[in-house]
């Protein structure tokens, strides 16, 4: 993760830290998710839009689709769109992982420390 959204989080002899920290923690990485979801699904309503020439709610269908995973709405007309659909939905797929990695990073790390904390 990029220095500028790294977040510290406590070393494996460190004692976990309070409740209410751990949900403003785990609230600050559902927000980089959230950007990260929201900046990913501009890029596929814009390439949807401009390229697959399609109107602009239906782009917007088309690439809350593809980044669920659940698959394509309308058929792209040009190759260029093919393309662009084909590129978005490999993207999508390595994005929806890597984002929802983030969402649960807090919990699994908990998770894993209270295994690890010495009393």
């Amino acid at each position: 993760m990029p220095k500028a959204i790294a977040m510290k989080l406590e070393k494996r002899k460190e004692k976990l830290i309070p409740v209410h920290q751990f949900i403003g923690r785990q609230l600050k990485y559902a927000l980089v998710s959230g950007v990260l979801i929201i900046v990913s699904l501009l890029i596929g309503v814009v390439g949807y839009h401009y390229i697959g020439e399609i109107p602009w709610i239906d782009s917007l269908l088309n690439a809350s689709m593809i980044l669920t995973g659940m698959g394509p709405v309308d058929a792209m007309k040009n190759d260029s769109a093919k393309l662009f659909a084909s590129f978005y939905s490999l993207y999508s797929g390595v994005a929806f992982l890597g984002i929802s990695a983030v969402l649960i990073a807090p919990l699994a790390h908990r998770i894993l420390h209270l295994f690890h904390a010495e009393k």
